[in-house]
């Protein structure tokens, strides 16, 4: 269940149908595209499984080349990271609404899989997860969305620009307070929501979801020659990793998987001590 297992290879058909590698590397499958990726997972230090999963794989579809790459980390179980893992991207991909209106298409697809998950709370538990989600199309568009504090960052002409929004109790109060709930600030914790979760948007967690908000924030971005690289990043890396410091060592690699291994490393050196899960993709321009 500690899921440490490692691969090294040239693997980059990482499925949404189970619990990939842990360590792996793939390219995109067409040379003009010129995108590389890499990623790598360590089990923290709890006493509990494994509970961040991710997706990092390329499809053809509709003579488009389309990257998918997803962080999702979990809390009170593995059931909900390894649900979105199986289900998340295909539900976005099946929206009839995709290639038009991609953005409408990723928020509906993102309410109804967590409508989903609610509904099978028997089986999936009561825990929940984050997510961080990109879809890169023909290695020049791409489309980022997230919930809660897994993160998405890119590196353009060598400095850090935050994609995405990190979803934090203290910075969507008003909204819980709103909707019945309450934000706790206790002395050398987090503020969470309720004085349980410690952020304001996740999958699941349905004993939170009066108060909790699933929707994701949604941010379509142009790849150009200057963009060097895409990190995503559960809260394991970026709690005791900058943007930039993640920047700077990602941009020494060539080879994505080496940086995304060489980032968990420096994580660990900084005294994580959660679960960390790592994407790099890298753009050849």
């Amino acid at each position: 269940m500690a899921r440490t297992h490692e691969s090294t290879g040239n693997d980059h058909s990482t499925r949404t149908t189970g619990h990939s590698p842990d360590n792996g590397k793939g390219k995109s499958f067409e040379d003009r595209v010129r995108v590389t990726y890499g990623f790598s997972l360590l089990k923290g230090k709890a006493n509990h499984p494994m509970e961040d999963y991710h997706v990092a794989k390329s499809v053809h579809l509709k003579g488009h080349e389309v990257g998918l790459f997803a962080i999702f980390d979990g809390h009170l179980g593995d059931k909900v990271p390894q649900y979105l893992q199986k289900h998340l991207f295909d539900n976005i991909l099946k929206e009839d609404e995709f290639w038009t209106h991609p953005e409408k298409a990723i928020l509906e697809a993102y309410e109804k899989t967590d409508e989903a998950i609610l509904s099978q709370s028997p089986e999936l538990g009561r825990g929940g997860s984050t997510a961080v989600t990109a879809i890169l199309i023909d290695g020049r568009k791409l489309w980022m969305a997230n919930v809660g504090d897994s993160r998405g960052v890119l590196a353009t002409d060598g400095k850090a620009v935050q994609i995405t929004v990190d979803h934090e109790p203290s910075k969507e109060r008003c909204d819980i307070e709103t909707r019945g709930g309450f934000v706790s600030n206790m002395p050398g914790d987090v503020p969470r929501v309720n004085g349980q979760l410690a952020v304001s948007r996740a999958f699941g967690d349905e004993s939170l979801k009066l108060h909790l908000r699933s929707d994701p924030d949604i941010r379509p971005v142009d790849i150009d020659n200057d963009t060097e690289l895409l990190i995503l990043a559960s809260d394991g890396l970026w709690k005791v990793v900058s943007n930039q410091e993640a920047v700077d060592i990602g941009r020494k690699f060539k080879d994505p998987h080496v940086a995304a291994k060489q980032l968990i490393s420096e994580a660990v050196k900084k005294d994580s001590k959660d679960d960390i899960s790592c994407i790099v993709v890298r753009f050849k321009g």
